[in-house]
């Protein structure tokens, strides 16, 4: 049976792409403003995120929740976006322990995890590593703090270079056939009939992580806006825990202006727009992205409508 509701999902897929109308629905990087498209997005943004709170990571939630354009809604308990999980206590592990997972991806690059510590997580469930390539950004964050030179810091991150950078950052999320490759297997994983609840994470989970939940969601069919939302959604789950770090780098001498690190501890929509600007241009649509530059059939798109949407 479900065999045949993938073949019958598929069919429709290739149906709806033969007509034109998916693209322009779930895919297309500006939908027309419809009475249906305004009400779900009113729905959509109506729900509140799911947070999972705990005391080692400030930006762990659930993915779904959200409503699609097809007047479904993106199930909950499947998969799960979160910061560093270095830090967890016993009682966060026993918390994660409960969501069920089977898998857990880190999207950190080997420096961050050396520098921050492996996963702690509840046994029996090991992460997997997955790295996607940030620039240098932290080497580069890294070498800017252990300096504590203000002129220095000030040159390497001050006059808008930390906001070309996150620019830059983000551009390589789709450019990089070998970031392309992580997102890719995420997604497939994610898809696969036989892959039980999932957790990605990145060092903040805001900018890795939150680019591949932007390509999740909106994938799903859920509207680009709310999308958006949900990847902004980082800075109020993050602005407490980020103040405190400027504010202690601050008062260690290592920083005469921790506010030059806001643009790295943001995301912001410009760095989300020189994504899908760069997408656009390679791709021509956020469709042709997932197909062309994640190599994602349509079996595998429909098998994530199949699973996640209901």
């Amino acid at each position: 049976m479900r065999r045949v509701r993938i073949r019958l999902a598929t069919a429709a897929t290739a149906a709806a792409l033969a007509l034109g109308t998916l693209p322009a629905a779930a895919y297309a990087s500006a939908a027309p403003a419809t009475a249906a498209r305004t009400r779900h997005l009113q729905i959509a943004q109506s729900q509140a995120i799911r947070q999972i709170p705990l005391q080692g990571a400030v930006n762990f939630r659930d993915v779904g929740g959200y409503a699609t354009y097809t007047g479904g809604l993106v199930r909950q308990g499947l998969v799960y976006r979160s910061d560093a999980l270095s830090r967890l206590t016993a009682a966060d592990i026993t918390t994660v322990a409960g969501l069920g997972l089977t898998k857990a991806v880190d999207f950190r690059i080997p420096m961050e995890v050396q520098y921050d510590g492996a996963d702690r997580l509840p046994p029996g469930l090991a992460a997997t590593s997955r790295p996607v390539s940030d620039l240098g950004l932290y080497a580069t964050l890294v070498g800017a703090i252990s300096s504590g030179d203000p002129v220095k810091q000030e040159e390497m991150l001050g006059g808008g270079r930390a906001e070309a950078y996150m620019r830059d950052v983000y551009r390589t999320f789709v450019t990089s056939p070998g970031n392309r490759a992580q997102f890719a297997a995420t997604l497939r994983e994610i898809a696969a009939g036989d892959q039980g609840p999932l957790l990605y994470h990145c060092t903040s989970g805001k900018d890795r992580t939150g680019w591949m939940s932007y390509v999740l969601l909106r994938a799903l069919a859920v509207p680009r806006e709310t999308a958006e939302s949900d990847y902004l959604a980082s800075n109020t789950f993050r602005a407490a825990y980020d103040a405190q770090v400027r504010a202690g780098l601050k008062q260690s001498g290592r920083m005469q202006n921790p506010d030059l690190l806001i643009p790295l501890q943001e995301v912001r929509q410009d760095y989300l727009d020189a994504a899908t600007a760069r997408m656009e241009a390679d791709y021509g649509s956020f469709y042709g992205y997932l197909t062309d530059g994640l190599g994602l059939d349509l079996r595998t798109l429909a098998q994530l409508q199949n699973k996640l949407v209901r």
